[in-house]
């Protein structure tokens, strides 16, 4: 029987960890170590994803799935559980949070569905005894404009929300004007308060316009640096760079950069 890439990979895994002959750098890692390395690689996923490069894909999935299975071994040393386990348990989630694939539930559109998953979800939840807060599992870890954004969808869920996006967007100035009375009195620490608040507003207004905020960061940044890119290329071509420009001559350029868009 041809041995399957996926065992192949949980072999290298075991090597790896191995006490005698193994890496050393692998058998010192814990979860704590290589969970950054794991939110690296799901952001590595997704870039390649944005550029539309599917060999990139094809490799930073491998990475991706790579964490997984280190994550596996390293409970496997401890006794938790081991990546059959893992893939058992996402089976079994899949099953039971599509009874209109996998049972007798009869969803028609993609907002019923979304719907009766949270519902599963929150039955999920009650059988963990997570009942204290509709908002207790919502990843801490996650990026916080995300976080924000999950947050906010919860509690919308049981009506506490904004009537309007015109509602929003009044909370946004007022949140704007208390950073700006911050900023004027030179009260930094209270400024950053501000600036969160203006923040989560920003995540409301990505949740009831039905975007998602990393994912319209993400293309801001892109597009900032394609500009700005355009005018270090304007200013070599001057026999400059930008320390040796000014903000007019950047700002001219910047929308030279703007108008060829």
């Amino acid at each position: 029987m041809t041995e399957r890439p996926i065992d192949r990979l949980l072999e290298i895994m075991a090597r790896l960890r191995a006490p005698e002959g193994g890496c050393p750098w692998d058998l010192e890692q814990t979860f704590a170590t290589i969970a950054p390395y794991t939110v690296e690689e799901a952001y590595e996923v997704a870039d390649a994803i944005e550029r539309g490069d599917l060999k990139d894909l094809r490799e930073e999935l491998g990475d991706l799935l790579f964490q997984v299975v280190f994550h596996s071994r390293m409970a496997e040393e401890q006794g938790a559980f081991a990546f059959d386990d893992v893939v058992e348990a996402i089976v079994a989630k899949m099953i039971r949070r599509h009874p209109h694939v996998f049972g007798e539930a009869d969803h028609r559109t993609s907002a019923e569905q979304t719907d009766a998953w949270e519902v599963i979800k929150a039955q999920e939840r009650a059988e963990k005894g997570k009942t204290a807060s509709l908002l207790d599992d919502v990843p801490v870890g996650l990026p916080a404009l995300t976080r924000a954004t999950k947050l906010s969808k919860r509690a919308a869920r049981v009506g506490f929300v904004w009537p309007s996006i015109t509602k929003v967007l009044e909370k946004l100035h007022e949140e704007v004007g208390e950073l700006e009375v911050e900023i004027a009195a030179g009260d930094m620490d209270k400024a950053r308060a501000e600036l969160g608040d203006v923040l989560f507003v920003v995540a409301n207004i990505a949740r009831t316009l039905d975007i998602e905020p990393e994912d319209a960061l993400r293309a801001t940044n892109a597009k900032f640096t394609r500009r700005f890119q355009y005018i270090e290329a304007a200013l070599r071509e001057r026999g400059k760079t930008p320390e040796q420009s000014d903000l007019a001559e950047m700002d001219a350029l910047w929308n030279a950069a703007k108008a060829a868009e």
